[in-house]
């Protein structure tokens, strides 16, 4: 709980951008409005229309809006903390401000005035009162605490995958998307892993942050209030990538919307449309599609081209170069992105069909 303050206190006076890059549309430097629907040039799972419900909302100067059964009271603790603490600021720097000028070294006063050693009724009242505030606050935090840790039958599961520097979600269909979807009041239940190192799931908005740590599972579970889209960060240090985890929650007012943005049928698509959806799930947090260097080179105008690998030789990026790369990502690394990769192998991951599909939509970035 206390985490969960401190973030949302750095993420509120932080500021929140009007407009950011959405999907894998961040690599390609285009920019739509926080509150608009990512859309999705490739024909991919269509978010909501962009509407008045689907509007960002800056909250107020604390913290953005509330949009989870958790926020009002997440809220309420850190106002009532808040208060206390500059209650009690103000009283105790009245009172040494008091003494230091009452009892301040002048001509004529020289030894000190005679004074008790102790009050018992005094020193009992400063230590009682008190601990009955930290007592409340203890509870107040665990009671939000185990709330948001027992997770309800029935809520709808969600699987997060996190790695150097991207989320994937997969619904309990097994359907995956590149962003986070679901329902109004309806609950959820949010299963992550980590594939390489510790990331942290964030959403302001919902107040609520859990840890993915590799080599285990967190739980997690959100009922959330609101429509609208909003936005997930990574809130733990991952990597020179970590600024670029960001995805957007949307948040659906209907299942028939939800089903309609996270089903995705490859052959009601083109191959340049399913490597374009791929990209955005697997590919867009290392490599652009702008030209900009990130943890890995850029996928314009890559295909064809001659590089320079680690080991001096040049490397024409075709078919084969494309597919080993994606199994075996250590063994021809391109110059200036080595001695070691930081690509995790794909292998088992990504089937045949779907590197096919990759390899199309890398075609169409001249």
């Amino acid at each position: 709980m206390v985490n969960q303050l401190f973030s949302l206190i750095a993420q509120a006076t932080g500021g929140q951008e009007k407009t950011e890059q959405a999907g894998a549309d961040k690599s390609a430097g285009a920019e739509v409005p926080l509150g608009s629907t990512p859309a999705d040039s490739a024909g991919g799972p269509t978010a909501p229309a962009p509407s008045d419900p689907y509007e960002y909302s800056y909250g107020d100067y604390w913290f953005p809006e509330r949009a989870s059964d958790f926020a009002a009271e997440v809220d309420w603790l850190f106002y009532f903390i808040f208060w206390v603490c500059v209650i009690f600021f103000a009283i105790i720097v009245a009172v040494m401000v008091g003494f230091v000028i009452k009892y301040r070294k002048r001509p004529g006063h020289m030894a000190p005035l005679p004074s008790p050693s102790h009050n018992t009724k005094l020193e009992i009242l400063w230590s009682v009162l008190p601990s009955f505030l930290l007592v409340f606050m203890f509870v107040a935090g665990a009671s939000g605490y185990f709330k948001q840790r027992i997770v309800p039958e029935g809520a709808y599961e969600t699987h997060i995958e996190a790695s150097q520097f991207n989320w994937q979600f997969t619904t309990e269909r097994g359907d995956i998307t590149e962003d986070l979807h679901m329902v109004v009041n309806e609950p959820f239940k949010l299963t992550m892993e980590s594939r390489d190192v510790l990331h942290s799931w964030f959403v302001p908005a919902f107040r609520q942050k859990m840890d993915v740590v590799p080599g285990r599972y967190s739980e997690v579970w959100v009922k959330p209030t609101k429509i609208g889209i909003f936005r997930l960060y990574c809130a733990e240090y991952c990597g020179d990538g970590h600024s670029l985890m960001k995805r957007n929650v949307i948040v659906h007012e209907s299942w028939d919307d939800f089903n309609k943005a996270t089903i995705w049928k490859d052959e009601e698509h083109t191959p340049e449309e399913n490597g374009q959806r791929l990209y955005k799930i697997n590919c867009a947090g290392c490599h652009s599609i702008d030209g900009s260097v990130k943890t890995g080179p850029s996928f314009l105008g890559k295909y064809g081209s001659d590089e320079p690998l680690t080991t001096g030789a040049m490397q024409t990026v075709d078919d084969n170069y494309i597919i080993s790369s994606i199994l075996e990502p250590q063994k021809d690394i391109v110059e200036g992105y080595g001695p070691r990769s930081q690509m995790p192998t794909f292998k088992g991951k990504l089937s045949p069909k779907q590197i096919r599909y990759i390899i199309a939509y890398m075609k169409t970035l001249k």
